[in-house]
């Protein structure tokens, strides 16, 4: 199966917020536009799969909480965005157990609203780390993402070497073999 979303940016709050790709430019484009693009998000990428088709509600909701999130992570947050993700993170979050062959499974009453707990939780623990000093974005101009750098010298450029980075050594060399 192909994956539908961005994944490897290094925390879950990160692979959340490049839900919105392109930000801050033209052509932006909203990948959680619907109940079923949060549904399949959230089957993707968290660890308990969607029981019920998210409503309307929740999809603004979980928008208004990847904005909120981004904030806090680029410190452009403000009080109000600080407190939707603390009253996110409060939430339940899913529930380890043990299935009958003794497999591991999750389990949430609320996948959605699990779910986006688990975001913010994870933004709260990075922003509350010494990893938040890594925390940077791409340096493909198209692209907005933001990434944890977890190289040794701290010295990553692109969200990802297959896309961006690979993109900008092939301008490169146009460049230099004109």
């Amino acid at each position: 199966m192909t994956a539908r979303f961005r994944q490897g940016a290094g925390r879950l709050s990160l692979d959340y917020v490049r839900t919105l790709r392109r930000r801050g430019k033209p052509g932006a484009v909203e990948e959680l536009p619907d109940p079923e693009a949060l549904a399949a998000w959230i089957t993707e990428c968290s660890p308990i799969p969607v029981s019920t088709l998210p409503t309307p509600e929740q999809v603004a909701v979980a928008q208004d909480l990847r904005e909120a999130v981004y904030g806090l992570l680029t410190g452009s947050d403000g009080a109000a965005g600080r407190r939707l993700v603390n009253a996110a993170a409060a939430r339940p979050t899913p529930a380890p157990e043990l299935d009958s062959a003794g497999g591991l499974r999750w389990r949430a009453d609320d996948t959605v609203e699990a779910t986006l707990s688990l975001v913010a939780r994870d933004a709260v623990d990075l922003v509350s780390s010494p990893a938040i000093h890594r925390v940077r974005p791409c340096a493909d101009p198209d692209c907005s993402a933001l990434f944890l750098d977890s190289s040794r010298p701290g010295r990553r450029r692109w969200c990802s070497m297959d896309t961006c980075g690979n993109r900008a050594k092939k301008e490169s060399l146009r460049a230099r073999t004109g």
